[in-house]
């Protein structure tokens, strides 16, 4: 191996040279955008913080970084770059802050505000802070206030009493995503059921397409098959908005002149229906309750329930349990049969009609239920295959019937259409489509949020709050700690309002709305952030949206990504967007887990803290190390002997920064223009982990070719090799650019071009291994060799649990397939 003439170490000083480029870029001010049609425009963006006094994490780094270099690349590419970056600043955190404190959330929010904008800047994003916006802002939550009314006022918005999660502790309602294992994700404590007024928005009414004023309208579920994001967010939306095609059936009740509708995606096994069961809170159950033989049976069942939340109760795994209603009996619509009727918590008043026929040999927590109380199993359906075996086994699986009667033999979609066709003949069932969706709960009995601009009249009833007299502010004069009705409800100055109507005495709605009504629509306000007059200008919004590229976490595929989808439907449908869907491209960040492959926590004490790591190895380090790690949407272990590796490889890029001498070697220009194609490639594709591993080929090419202190490429194409690198490691960049000779920012100059004829070899997989078993596979240039091959490999953190503690004997290198290292 060639050995270098100078050692290893620090060869810049990072503090001094990322302060200096702060401060200029700074003073310099935000990079002009506009909203010129002419121009090709890219508007990117990640999912805004929450300020918590905790500030950023390594997850808010990985994220930040990923969006800048992207950022950073657009506007080298040409593009009209749109990249601001704000706050979802209410919530329940602050509010708990400052019922332990005492002090108000808005001041523990503006702190910590501050702070992540500090530590943002430390690394060197370039977001444009002129459109920042702060949700808890009163200029902000106007426009949250008046998109409320735009959907009040179009019957999108309504108050009923419902059935919802309660948290005792946190004294509010929690949505289900909320609730984990019957305990409140926040507090830890225990959820119950509770009944109360509240309002909803009609989020199900934008599941399917619909036309309107004339113009096709893309619903919920065909939207998402006109956008590019991961497949598993696609289908957990669509598996939480729950399609389900079947029909309703009638069974008549015995003796009465009562009917129970159930829903049914498999009418093809309603032959072995044995019994039906009813959802605790179905209708019927209330009515029948003093006619049933085992009254206090029923009741005390009843009272257990409400004590459930429906998570608890459909949870797979859980014990199915019940009671009949004796006395009850059904007829089966198609034998006349008399079938027993149980209450079961496992079924949902809120999902189809809150009764089940129960067919125990074909569903499996029927035939749980059916097992624990000696019901009968009777199978009519039969595989395809006659080798199947299902004898002692629930067959959930589509067939042919049998001991259906005149069915017998049909194929169980054959069987469903001739069986509806009979049921609507003799108008005892019809087609149905069902939702699993349910219309969006958006009241919190908590002060931290926009107020709900409804006013209650004694004569008028409720009331819209003029649009003139938005906002309605937050008021300052309420005692924080909850009560089970929201503070402002106790709030004098809040609460003294004249009717905008009839000009009598009234009050004001005291609940506040969810956060996440405030984060479905912030894409829109950094179009034209300090509007006062509408919430963006109409040009503006036309030209920006939707958002080009959108990053962050999973963990929001269903509720953020779904609410944000519904308010863009909501607001093309009504004339004030042109678009129908917000976020055209989406991609997730991955989970960065501690040294110890746990998630990062407190309580562990493997939290990786941004500011220590930007004070020690620099900002550009830790930006590249978090994208060199992996793929971007993996989960990641952190290593430090990663981040001391990109710093070696930052060093190596500083001594280009002295007397640089040089003249084009072929071989090293060539890979030059190879390394040019794949990062930008790389970088469209967001596979920065592979840029990143180009670019440090890049630079072991220079060193290894570096001849009597001259390197092996001219001063032109040494800027080429800065300008793909500037995006990744910025504020170094810029100091090589500057010290090379030239006045104005590397980040005004424009993306260097490759030359096709010197890109014709393509990157290879090469082959890793250890003692002859693959270990890894990383793409590298046909061309490379054996010393830039090992470089590259010697740190990646895949191989050192195979090479920590052992001898490398050898290495085994084959040009353009693989390397071996033989270690014992």
């Amino acid at each position: 191996m060639r050995l270098l003439v100078w050692k290893y170490k620090d060869m810049y000083d990072h503090k001094e040279i990322e302060g200096k480029w702060q401060s200029r870029w700074r003073k310099a001010g935000e990079k002009t955008v506009s909203a010129d049609p002419s121009l090709p425009k890219r508007y990117i963006l990640d999912m805004f913080p929450y300020p918590s006094g905790a500030g950023l994490h390594a997850g808010h780094v990985e994220s930040y970084t990923a969006t800048d270099i992207y950022a950073r690349y657009s506007r080298a590419k040409g593009f009209n770059v749109l990249y601001p970056q704000g706050f979802d600043a209410f919530g329940l955190p602050a509010e708990n802050y400052a019922i332990k404190t005492g002090v108000h959330p808005a001041e523990t929010t503006n702190q910590a505000i501050a702070n992540f904008t500090r530590q943002i800047n430390s690394l060197g994003f370039s977001y444009d802070w002129q459109r920042t916006v702060n949700t808890s802002s009163p200029e902000y939550y106007r426009w949250t206030q008046w998109i409320f009314l735009l959907l009040y006022k179009n019957g999108l918005a309504y108050k009923k009493k419902a059935k919802v999660n309660w948290c005792s502790s946190c004294q509010t309602v929690l949505a289900n995503e909320q609730v984990v294992d019957g305990v409140c994700e926040r507090c830890s404590q225990l959820v119950v059921q509770k009944d109360l007024e509240q309002w909803f928005f009609k989020i199900t009414d934008f599941i399917e397409d619909q036309e309107f004023s004339g113009r096709q309208l893309k619903g919920l579920l065909s939207g998402l098959d006109n956008i590019d994001w991961p497949e598993s967010t696609k289908a957990a939306q669509r598996h939480w908005i729950g399609k389900s095609e079947g029909a309703e059936i009638d069974f008549s009740v015995s003796g009465q002149e009562d009917k129970i509708r159930v829903f049914t995606t498999r009418l093809d096994t309603i032959f072995g229906c044995t019994y039906l069961v009813l959802a605790p809170e179905h209708p019927l159950v209330e009515k029948w309750q003093t006619n049933v033989s085992n009254q206090t049976e029923v009741a005390s069942y009843l009272l257990s329930t409400r004590q459930k939340t429906d998570l608890q109760r459909t949870d797979l795994n859980k014990d199915k349990s019940g009671v009949r209603l004796e006395g009850i009996k059904v007829s089966h619509p198609f034998t006349g049969q008399d079938l027993p009727v149980y209450i079961a918590d496992y079924v949902l008043s809120s999902y189809g009609t809150g009764a089940v026929m129960a067919v125990p040999a074909h569903d499996e927590r029927d035939f749980e239920f059916a097992k624990k109380y000696n019901l009968p199993i009777k199978k009519v359906i039969r595989p395809l295959k006659d080798d199947q075996n299902i004898e002692d086994s629930v067959f959930t699986d589509e067939g042919l019937l049998k001991d259906s009667e005149i069915y017998d033999g049909l194929s169980s979609s054959e069987a469903r259409q001739a069986m509806i066709d009979f049921l609507e003949k003799i108008s005892s069932g019809q087609r149905r489509i069902n939702y699993r969706l349910r219309d969006w709960l958006v009241s919190r009995q908590r002060y931290w949020g926009a107020p709900i601009p409804i006013i209650y009249c004694p004569k008028c009833g409720s009331v819209p709050v003029p649009e003139k007299d938005l906002p309605v502010l937050l008021p300052t004069d309420v005692d924080f700690r909850p009560t089970g009705e929201s503070p402002l409800k106790y709030s004098a100055d809040f609460q003294k309002v004249i009717c905008p109507q009839c000009g009598q005495a009234a009050k004001r709605e005291s609940d506040t709305m969810d956060t996440f009504v405030c984060s479905s629509w912030y894409y829109l306000r950094y179009t034209d952030s300090h509007n006062d007059e509408v919430l963006a200008d109409r040009t503006k919004l036309d030209y920006w949206l939707p958002v080009d590229v959108y990053v962050g976490g999973a963990e929001h595929s269903v509720m953020h990504l779904l609410y944000a989808r519904f308010f863009t439907k909501v607001l093309e449908k009504y004339g004030h967007l042109s678009c129908n869907e917000p976020f055209l491209k989406l991609r997730h960040q991955g989970i960065i887990l501690g040294e110890d492959g746990n998630k990062m926590s407190k309580s562990k004490g493997n939290v990786v803290n941004p500011d220590n790591l930007v004070e020690q190895y620099g900002a550009d380090s830790l930006r590249i190390y978090e994208m060199f790690m992996g793929p971007l949407e993996d989960m990641k272990p952190w290593n430090s002997q990663g981040i001391v590796g990109v710093r070696r490889f930052l060093d190596k890029v500083a001594l280009l920064a002295d007397d640089f001498n040089g003249q084009d070697d072929d071989k090293v220009l060539i890979l030059l223009h190879k390394t040019i194609k794949k990062v930008g490639e790389d970088i469209e594709n967001f596979r920065y982990n592979t840029a990143i591993s180009s670019l440090m080929i890049m630079a072991n090419a220079l060193y290894s070719g570096r001849q009597e202190n001259k390197w092996p490429l001219s001063l032109a194409s040494l800027e080429n090799f800065l300008l793909i690198l500037a995006p990744f490691a910025p504020h170094l960049s810029e100091e090589v650019w500057a010290k090379t000779g030239h006045e104005n920012s590397i980040f005004t100059y424009s993306w260097p071009v490759f030359d096709p004829e010197m890109v014709k070899d393509e990157i290879i997989k090469l082959v890793v291994q250890v003692n002859g078993k693959i270990r890894a596979l990383i793409d590298v240039p046909v061309i490379i060799s054996e010393e830039e091959a090992w470089s590259l490999v010697e740190n990646l953190d895949s191989l050192k649990k195979w090479l920590e503690g052992k001898e490398i004997m050898r290495k085994v290198f084959v040009p353009g397939r693989l390397l071996n290292i033989i270690v014992k």
